[in-house]
C-alpha cells in the first residue's frame, strides 16, 4: 500500500513507541482562523479524515489527547463525538496538562507524541518521543520537532501523524483493509 508520508528510520523507531498522540486544537485539528458571531459564540471547523484517523488510531489501542490554551464549547463536542476522554482546555502552560496525562496514563516521555504548530508547544516538542509540527507551524516551532507533515494544519496533517504512527506499529494496513 502507497503511504501518504515519507519519514526516516528514526521518525518511525520513535512513532513505533508511541502509546500516547497529543495534539493541539487550533492550527493543528483546525486551520487556525477563528470564527466569532455578534453574541460572542466561536466556530471552528475541522477536518473529517483527521477525524476518522484519530479514530482509527484510539481503536489501534494507542490514546489520544488535546491540550490547548483556549476554551471552547465546540472543541469539547469534537472530542467526545472522537472518543477523546482527555481534553485539556486553557492551559496555558501545556507542560501541566502533559505531566498530569503521563502520570495517569503511567508513560514516559518516549512513549508520548505531541502535534503542534506554534511556539506554546515547543515545550512539549522538547519532552515528547516524537514531536511533530504541522506543514505551516511557526518557523521556530518546526525547527523543534522531529517531523514535518506534509499537510497543513486542519488541512489533514492530524490525519498523517495518525497514519504515520499506525504504520510504524504494524497496525495501518489492518485498519485500511476494512475499508478496501
Amino acid at each position: 500500500m502507497k503511504r501518504p508520508f515519507e519519514a526516516s528510520q528514526d521518525v518511525l523507531a520513535r512513532a513505533a513507541a508511541i502509546r500516547l498522540a497529543i495534539f493541539d486544537v487550533d492550527g493543528v485539528l483546525t486551520d487556525g482562523t477563528l470564527f466569532f458571531d455578534l453574541q460572542g459564540s466561536e466556530y471552528k471547523a475541522f477536518h473529517t479524515r483527521d477525524g476518522l484517523g484519530i479514530k482509527l488510531l484510539r481503536e489501534s489501542g494507542v490514546e489520544v489527547a488535546v491540550i490547548s490554551g483556549r476554551k471552547s464549547e465546540i472543541v469539547r463536542r469534537r472530542m467526545e463525538s472522537l472518543g477523546v476522554r482527555y481534553c485539556f482546555q486553557g492551559f496555558d502552560d501545556k507542560l501541566e496538562a502533559f505531566g498530569r496525562l503521563r502520570a495517569e496514563l503511567g508513560l514516559s516521555d518516549t512513549q508520548v507524541a505531541h502535534v503542534g504548530d506554534d511556539l506554546p508547544d515547543v515545550p512539549l516538542f522538547r519532552r515528547a518521543g516524537l514531536a511533530v509540527a504541522t506543514a505551516d507551524a511557526h518557523p521556530l516551532a518546526a525547527e523543534q520537532a522531529h517531523w514535518l507533515t506534509a499537510r497543513t494544519g486542519g488541512a489533514g496533517a492530524a490525519r498523517e501523524v495518525c497514519d504515520l504512527i499506525m504504520h510504524a506499529q504494524g497496525t495501518l494496513d489492518g485498519a485500511m483493509a476494512r475499508f478496501l
